[in-house]
């Protein structure tokens, strides 16, 4: 966190709560000049899934450096990223719990400041943030590690609004055209009843129409490319792609929503040429963004 304070000067690392095992909690703030559309993201609440620290690295690593997408993302968006929500968990080497015993993403709905500090002090400040009018957060999306399924992936949110519920499908499927690893096919969308405490479905509830919420899953193991039988093991690295891979989709999302201007050919992606381009040779489908509505019923963290 130091050495992004020297490269970057809008990067603040804030203390946001000590915990019991005193680990402080950081939050880390990428803000222009005034606070308008925010993107929170979160990892580490399961301590075990550690690939959603890889995952988050990316996230942090693109957004801080000189690329002129990053650079286009600092100026039009706020980013707030909570790099690890269970500190004492990681700390004690514990794969889901915290110090106090809790699965902290079953308490969102109501947590308790000396039980679920960590868990308290974030929903506090989204709380905030959703309670001022010149604040519109616009993604929360929570890192973890799945142990049985392949790829990257999301979970979100069912909703009765059948166009609040298609607009929730364009992030992923952009992410889908930017990222081999990450499978649009294994994205569902439920209300599964058990999984109500979670970050996704809790503020998916609590925040208005033009927030969306997901967990982003990412295998522990491997990933299949598309039009392929071979599962290709993911490495440190390959993570944080996946991590950069987030963050510039972000780009691509907001020139689909006018916020983002300037010509494509003047911003290119890493790793992928231009935007125009990244779809032409990406794995999934460039047509029909909203059409394909998947069920999943369960699963999710």
């Amino acid at each position: 966190m130091t050495n992004f304070n020297k490269r970057i000067c809008f990067n603040i690392n804030d203390p946001l709560c000590p915990t019991y095992g005193t680990q402080f909690k950081d939050l880390l703030n990428l803000r222009p000049g005034a606070e308008q559309k925010v993107v929170f993201i979160t990892a580490r609440v399961h301590p075990g899934e550690t690939p959603s620290s890889f995952v988050c690295q990316g996230i942090i690593d693109f957004l801080v450096s000189q690329h002129p997408i990053a650079k286009v993302l600092r100026d039009h968006l706020v980013f707030k990223i909570a790099p690890m929500l269970n500190p004492d968990g990681v700390y004690l080497g514990n794969y889901r719990c915290s110090l106090m015993g809790f699965d902290l993403n079953r308490h969102w709905a109501n947590p308790s400041p000396w039980a679920h500090p960590t868990l308290h002090g974030v929903k506090q400040l989204i709380v905030q943030m959703y309670n001022n009018p010149k604040i519109n957060l616009e993604f929360y999306i929570d890192i973890h590690a799945h142990s049985t399924m392949m790829n990257g992936f999301m979970y979100g949110n069912i909703f009765e609004d059948e166009e609040r519920f298609q607009r929730q499908a364009v992030f992923p499927k952009l992410l889908c055209q930017n990222a081999e690893d990450f499978s649009y096919s294994s994205t569902s969308f439920n209300r599964d009843a058990v999984k109500a405490g979670t970050g996704r479905r809790f503020l998916g509830g609590l925040l208005n129409d033009t927030s969306y919420c997901y967990t982003l899953e990412v295998s522990f193991y491997s990933y299949v490319v598309g039009g392929t039988t071979s599962a290709v093991p993911y490495t440190e690295e390959a993570y944080m792609k996946l991590g950069r891979n987030v963050a510039r989709t972000f780009l691509d999302y907001y020139r689909l929503n006018a916020l983002v201007e300037r010509p494509l050919k003047e911003i290119e992606h890493p790793n992928a040429g231009t935007f125009s381009q990244s779809l032409v040779h990406s794995g999934c489908p460039t047509t029909a963004i909203l059409e394909h509505r998947p069920h999943g019923q369960f699963g999710g963290n």
